[in-house]
């Protein structure tokens, strides 16, 4: 019994060693799969690091480039006349209504003339008082000056003896009073006709007319409605000229304003109309100025050519004013202009030379130029520039034969998403380089 114990108890310790051993041997397997995979991953992230960035290329191309200043404003018609009543009273009749066409001196409205009328009757009766007052007067001084004409000739008869001295001062007196009546009642005759002439003016003002040709734009007056004229003439229509023509009236704020100039042509739109561009040209450029909600701005007037009448007073406008173009210049996208190649976006230069995984780890030398247009050590501040000239220098990336070159050229127009360039290097088809994509690790 002994014996099978003791042979039993050696069986299971050698199946034992044998399970470990196998354990031992797969651990080993996994590790050794890890590290292989482990390095596998380091080359092949070395060599996407080595490889160096995509470029995203654009040809070159020669099109046309216009800057525009924009501004929004309102329509309204060239002329407009408000029309109104220089007299109270109660309006008899009106002729017109909206939108009717009307010309110059047409009758448009009436006021009642019933008191009027008489008073001017009134006055035409004064008038007729006053000239019969001045025939009178007129007897009376011819009555005195003849008698006046007798004493003296009878006093030039009777060697001065008669009449007395008295009786001469008393007809010439009489004569001088005669004169002075006459004079009153020819003052009081102009004055009646005066007054006769103000009755007739304030009937012809009754009647209300058009000053101008043109469309009734409002009114503001009914039949049997009084009207009272004090200070102001109460505003009963609204007559713009024809709207065949009319007029933009835009602020330009004044960044701009230096640009726009007389003549210059521009483009609008209106809500009515989103799909329609309306043409304008530049009128007037106001040198006065406007603050609303502390901006500055000049008012800016347009002539508008309105055929159609589909332009209204009042509507809403946004034009694009072209104050400078250029046609057939090469063009870029602005991106090509901020873009700029660097160790980041370049193959390096020692690509060939295989680094450790712990000399990648070890951190380099500073960038070349890091303080050269601004680094943290002058505060993100660019470095001086260089004098002005015409035209502004700038660069741009060109790939040529599988590399990036860089390209000085002067920039002129921009529309905020492409700009102008020339430059003697640079011709019609060039890769311009707009942007880098470095490959990342898997």
């Amino acid at each position: 019994m002994k014996q099978d114990a003791s042979q039993d108890l050696a069986t299971i310790v050698a199946n034992a060693g044998k399970g470990r051993s196998w354990r031992y041997l797969i651990i080993g397997g996994l590790l050794v799969a890890i590290g292989v995979g482990g390095w596998f991953w380091y080359r092949q992230r070395l060599e996407d690091q080595n490889a160096g960035p995509t470029y995203v290329t654009e040809p070159l191309k020669r099109g046309e480039i216009s800057l525009e200043v924009t501004a929004t404003g309102n329509l309204a018609p060239t002329n407009k006349v408000s029309v109104g009543s220089e007299l109270s009273g109660t309006v008899a009749e009106v002729l017109v209504d909206r939108n009717d066409q009307v010309k110059k001196g047409q009758v448009v409205a009436k006021l009642d003339t019933t008191k009027l009328m008489q008073t001017n009757a009134s006055t035409k009766a004064n008038l007729a008082s006053a000239q019969a007052r001045v025939v009178q007067a007129e007897a009376t001084a011819k009555e005195s000056e003849a008698n006046l004409g007798r004493l003296e000739e009878l006093h030039q008869l009777s060697g001065g003896k008669t009449p007395s001295k008295a009786e001469m001062d008393t007809a010439r007196a009489t004569r001088d009073r005669g004169q002075a009546d006459l004079q009153s009642a020819k003052a009081s005759a102009l004055a009646s006709e005066a007054a006769v002439r103000t009755n007739e003016t304030d009937l012809s003002k009754a009647v209300i007319k058009s000053p101008i040709d043109g469309i009734v734009l409002t009114r503001s007056v009914e039949p049997g409605q009084t009207v009272a004229a004090s200070f102001t003439a109460p505003e009963l229509f609204v007559i713009a000229e024809s709207l065949e023509r009319m007029e933009l009236q835009v602020a330009v704020a004044e960044a701009d304003i230096g640009r726009v100039e007389k003549n210059q042509k521009a483009v609008f739109t209106v809500d009515a109309w989103p799909d329609r561009n309306f043409s304008a040209s530049v009128t007037m450029v106001a040198y006065g100025s406007k603050v609303t909600n502390n901006v500055v701005t000049y008012d800016t007037e347009l002539e508008v050519p309105n055929p159609d009448l589909s332009l209204r007073p009042g509507m809403t406008a946004t034009a694009d004013i072209s104050v400078a173009s250029s046609k057939d210049v090469l063009v870029v996208p602005n991106a090509a202009l901020r873009f700029t190649a660097n160790k980041e976006t370049t193959p390096q230069a020692d690509a060939g030379q295989k680094k450790s995984f712990v000399q990648s780890l070890m951190p380099g030398p500073p960038r070349r130029g890091f303080n050269q247009g601004g680094g943290k050590r002058n505060g993100g501040k660019p470095g001086p520039r260089p004098p002005s000239a015409e035209k502004e220098k700038s660069h741009v990336w060109v790939l040529r034969e599988g590399k990036p070159e860089e390209i000085t050229v002067e920039t002129g127009l921009t529309d905020g998403s492409r700009t102008e360039i020339t430059s003697p290097e640079l011709k019609e088809g060039d890769a311009i380089i707009i942007r880098a994509e470095t490959a990342t690790a898997s």
